[in-house]
């Protein structure tokens, strides 16, 4: 069964999904340390599944794994 379909999310709604600001989703677009996202023209949108993937690769039991 195939899931319904999440529309991609803008700028501040990934920022929002992620609780950061969206200039760190910015800044990080642009040193490619961020979540991957897809430019429609001038347009920037974010997949829920790579936010959720970005939070994952960022998984920490504690501080001294940074």
């Amino acid at each position: 069964m195939r899931q319904p379909h999440t529309p991609p999310l803008t700028t501040p709604k990934a920022a929002e999904y992620l609780s950061v600001r969206p200039g760190t989703l910015e800044v990080w677009r642009t040193q490619g340390k961020g979540p991957r996202f897809v430019r429609l023209g001038r347009a920037v949108r974010y997949r829920c599944k790579d936010l959720d993937e970005f939070l994952e690769r960022n998984l920490m039991a504690h501080t001294s794994e940074v």
